[in-house]
């Protein structure tokens, strides 16, 4: 059995300013978690799937995806969960939502994978910052991130299937997906 996840991932420089925000927090405040994996959107939590199987997985979400249209996000502003994530928000129109919730939904029905409390209850976010913050330094985090003022644009055409290898989150497949319209 191995574990799988799938995000929206942004490419390019925008992927590179993200990920050097992440190891600029690491270099100044210690805070590293966050480095396990690639700067993404989640659209459907970590779940347990057989490794055997994983191509009839790939084929069926991309039979799944297919149909769908592009869509725009726009990542701007640093929000938290409490005192324990920093994240950049994620400003998307209700096409997002109602493709994560047909997602949730088919990966519950075809693929028999559990139904999450963070599936049914979507926020999308980009995590900078999480699990390893040491309370004294959450509100630096919280302002240098702010400070950085990072914003993009995003057209969602595909999105990432990823895979744990050595307790650390890789980019594995991408599922094509939003045909055209």
């Amino acid at each position: 059995m191995q574990k799988y996840f799938l995000a929206i991932v942004p490419d390019g420089e925008f992927e590179e300013q993200v990920t050097n925000l992440k190891l600029e927090i690491k270099n100044r405040f210690q805070a590293k978690y966050a480095l396990k994996s690639p700067p993404h959107i989640t659209v459907k939590m970590p779940f347990t799937y057989n490794e055997a199987k994983e191509e009839q997985l790939i084929g069926r979400l991309g039979s799944f995806m297919a149909n769908y249209e592009p869509m725009h996000l726009i990542i701007k502003g640093v929000k938290t969960f409490g005192e324990r994530v920093i994240y950049l928000d994620v400003h998307a129109e209700q096409d997002l939502y109602d493709f994560q919730s047909d997602l949730k939904n088919f990966c519950k029905r075809e693929l028999n994978l559990v139904d999450e409390l963070s599936d049914r209850n979507y926020h999308p976010h980009m995590t900078v910052a999480f699990k390893d913050i040491k309370k004294d330094k959450f509100q630096n985090i919280l302002h240098f991130v702010s400070e950085m003022g990072l914003m993009h644009k995003i057209e969602v055409s595909n999105i990432m299937l990823l895979k744990r290898v050595d307790r650390v989150w890789k980019l594995h497949k991408k599922l094509q997906k939003l045909v055209d319209s």
